[in-house]
């Protein structure tokens, strides 16, 4: 009777090589494996109805801060002041963010804040906004762009966005200009530049200010120039969740020779500390207290060191799902222009549902159980359409410039249609730097299989 050696002679030799190979290909690091072709299509069942899942990697772990930020936060504890001033050159922190801050955004006047909304406000004030003055703005953005145009009693004012850009649409900003616009203020969302060159063209010809919303785009470039640099004053968030952070805070930024040296002033009860004999009895603008302390800005400074590698592998790593799901009739992927780096706060496509047999709930639900993480939309509604606005309840329940006759706005009338259909069909993906391309290739393969397995 033949030995099992005999009845099979290759069969050991085989089942060596073969366990090898797997073996070695399970050794390699995922973005090796494949990644350079789309991840195939399971040709079978949704994983709802009982197939295999598309998204069988996972994420690595998410390390955002480590040894670095505790020694530079241990220097600002050696301190004998935690200030923001420089004083007599004893706090050392803000100095060093703002050094590390120009080498991404270089700007003459750079100016640490309590939160992207700060700095917001900052901007507005110094660039003079005041009562009854209109800033044209997105209406897809966090209360954080509208808050400090309220504040000054100005107007904010809604132009439509791009299809697939979910930026303002330049033609939208012109046609909103009214002789008492005084500002434009451009949100790169989801870390996709907008069209700087447009927008400061228009901005230009009729004189007003550009004001960008950099709170979602740290490290984004437009036309290979940073986000940040091509307005008049550039506004960027360090809260918890960003790119990077310092639980929070924010950063200002300008080199305008007008609106610049203001910004000092606004962020500090309107106290001009680099101007030589200033004393508190010459202050001269209203102001709040938007300071940030050397703890945070020590903090701030050792996560600067990292922002140029999580940027350029956001970049990547969008680029590669922005290609995965290209070329789907059922699916529109976010509009990036060759020239141009998104950063990708997050990932956002939109759904043509007329060629889906579901709708965006159902494709989200079976986009999850292929082991994608996947909502459905960004905001409920876009600002206009929040209660506070509907009922133009800012202050105590009122709005004091309506009532004086300053504005005939009605919010619960304004209608951006582009802007409302992107909240109604897209869908969000995170997308963050503990991911490699295999990964995010195989959530393009989930999006390919749902929206196939759904299109009419």
């Amino acid at each position: 009777m033949p030995t099992p050696a005999t009845r099979n002679p290759i069969s050991r030799r085989r089942l060596v090589a073969t366990s090898a190979a797997a073996w070695l290909a399970a050794q390699l690091p995922n973005r090796l494996r494949g990644a350079d072709a789309k991840a195939p299509v399971n040709a079978g069942q949704l994983a709802k109805l009982g197939g295999s899942r598309a998204v069988r990697s996972r994420p690595g772990a998410w390390l955002r801060w480590d040894v670095r930020e505790q020694k530079q936060v241990a220097e600002a504890i050696a301190q004998a002041s935690l200030f923001y001033w420089l004083g007599k050159g004893v706090n050392k922190q803000t100095a060093l963010f703002i050094e590390r801050f120009r080498v991404h955004c270089p700007r003459e006047h750079v100016m640490t804040c309590s939160s992207g909304t700060a700095a917001v406000h900052i901007a507005v004030a110094a660039a003079g906004v005041g009562p009854g003055d209109e800033v044209i703005t997105s209406p897809v953005t966090d209360f954080g762009t509208v808050t400090g145009i309220l504040f000054q009693q100005a107007i904010p004012v809604f132009a439509d966005l791009g299809a697939a850009t979910y930026n303002l649409d330049p033609a939208a900003v012109e046609r909103a200009i009214t002789p008492r616009t005084k500002a434009i203020i451009a949100v790169h969302l989801a870390g996709t530049p907008c069209d700087l060159d447009a927008l400061r063209a228009i901005a230009d010809r009729h004189r007003l200010f550009l004001i960008e919303d950099c709170a979602q785009a740290w490290g984004a470039r437009h036309r290979g120039r940073p986000v940040g640099t091509v307005g008049h004053a550039a506004c960027f968030s360090l809260m918890n969740s960003k790119h990077i952070g310092t639980g929070d805070g924010g950063v200002v930024a300008s080199s305008d020779a007008r609106l610049g040296p203001a910004l000092q002033k606004f962020a500090d009860k309107g106290f001009d500390r680099g101007t030589g004999g200033f004393t508190w009895d010459q202050t001269g603008v209203l102001a709040t207290n938007y300071r940030m302390s050397e703890l945070q800005a020590a903090f701030g400074a050792a996560q600067l060191d990292r922002l140029e590698a999580i940027a350029a592998k956001r970049a990547v790593l969008g680029r590669a799902l922005i290609e995965e799901i290209s070329g789907l009739p059922s699916v529109q992927p976010p509009a990036l222009p060759a020239e141009d780096r998104g950063t990708f706060w997050f990932f956002y496509f939109r759904l043509r549902l007329e060629r889906l047999k579901c709708s965006r709930a159902e494709f989200v639900e079976a986009l999850r159980a292929e082991g994608a993480t996947a909502s459905a939309g960004y905001i409920p509604v876009p600002v206009y359409g929040t209660k506070v606005f509907r009922e133009h309840a800012f202050f105590a329940g009122r709005w004091p410039i309506k009532e004086a006759g300053l504005t005939a706005m009605d919010y619960s009338r304004v209608r951006c249609p582009e802007a409302e259909a992107i909240l109604a069909t897209g869908v969000q993906c995170p997308l963050n730097e503990s991911m490699d391309e295999a990964h995010v290739r195989e959530i393009g393969a989930a999006v390919r299989k749902v929206a196939k397995h759904f299109s009419t």
